[in-house]
């Protein structure tokens, strides 16, 4: 690894990650970018010159954030294209009126521990739906426009350490709910996520990642009271850094796409742990880099896809 990324760590922002990097030739999509580290991921990119567009569910507060952007980066190069992840009738509309390549795309997006189950009109446990699934269907639907060597970057968790995915019972019709069960799961989708990605896409050069971000007091985690005593808080300039740094890291483009690392945290390609550690010491379990359990969701995933 070069010593410019070895560099980075914990307390490294987005502002750190992305100094003298210029990616003035990209397209860049992010979703999920009106709160929290969406909307410094979105900024930071402005800042590297990129062509972003922040795919979101709320239009009016996409358009503020954009104008924000413009504002204090002074890059005119900001869309807002209209995405409710849950509603895959939009991941459709969205696809269809993007304009242009896709060389960048940040699956930002998503919903955390909901106290109570709640379902998609087509039947998905909603976490699972929202974290996993429209955006499962977002590269899908985008697929033609990712261009050679292009990266996606999918937002997971140390959460994901809660539970693999369990295909017998995606969505608790067997077991009762637990609103962190459900998150966990959601969480570890996103890493098999990257995992097929890259499979998937490997005739093409696609460099798929799938990240940890940290501990971030944002409009996520609405529903959770934390004890912040013994909690690593991040800034969002701080969350933000490690999807950012492995999006826009020129020394991710050499070598082999399996030179890299899947998963990252800290600005750092994260241990692979064979227990769910004590605190918030992350690193990523086996059951989420399976490249079997990987193309096993793929398959559910198509097969729901197909039906709608």
């Amino acid at each position: 690894m070069s010593d410019r990324l070895l560099g980075f760590g914990f307390e490294s922002t987005v502002d750190d990650v992305v100094a003298g990097v210029d990616l003035t030739s990209v397209r860049a999509v992010v979703t999920g970018a009106t709160s929290g580290i969406g909307v410094e991921t979105a900024r930071a990119l402005a800042v590297t010159g990129a062509h972003v567009t922040l795919a979101v569910r709320r239009a009016e507060p996409g358009r503020d954030i954009a104008r924000t952007i413009s504002e204090t980066t002074g890059s005119d190069r900001i869309a807002v294209g209209h995405l409710d992840l849950a509603d895959l009738g939009t991941v459709r509309s969205f696809a269809e009126t993007y304009d242009g390549a896709v060389d960048l795309l940040v699956n930002n997006a998503g919903i955390m521990a909901l106290p109570e189950a709640e379902r998609t009109s087509y039947g998905w446990d909603l976490q699972l739906a929202t974290n996993f699934l429209g955006h499962y269907a977002l590269i899908a639907a985008l697929a033609d426009r990712l261009s050679e060597g292009s990266r996606v970057v999918c937002l997971s968790s140390a959460a994901h350490l809660r539970s693999p995915v369990v295909h017998d019972d995606l969505h608790f019709d067997y077991r009762p709910y637990d609103p962190w069960l459900a998150y966990g799961q959601s969480k570890t989708a996103d890493v098999l996520l990257a995992v097929e990605t890259r499979r998937r896409f490997a005739d093409r050069g696609v460099r798929a990642f799938a990240v940890h971000p940290g501990i971030i007091h944002t409009e996520l985690q609405r529903h959770i009271e934390w004890d912040t005593s013994e909690l690593p808080l991040k800034s969002a300039a701080q969350g933000a850094s490690t999807s950012t740094l492995v999006a826009t890291a020129p020394e991710l483009t050499d070598g082999a796409v399996a030179d890299h690392p899947v998963y990252w945290q800290d600005c750092a390609a994260a241990p692979v742990v064979a227990a769910r550690p004590r605190g918030y010491s992350g690193g990523v379990a086996p059951y989420a880099l399976d490249e079997g359990n990987a193309a096993r969701l793929g398959e559910i995933a198509d097969a729901t896809l197909a039906a709608l």
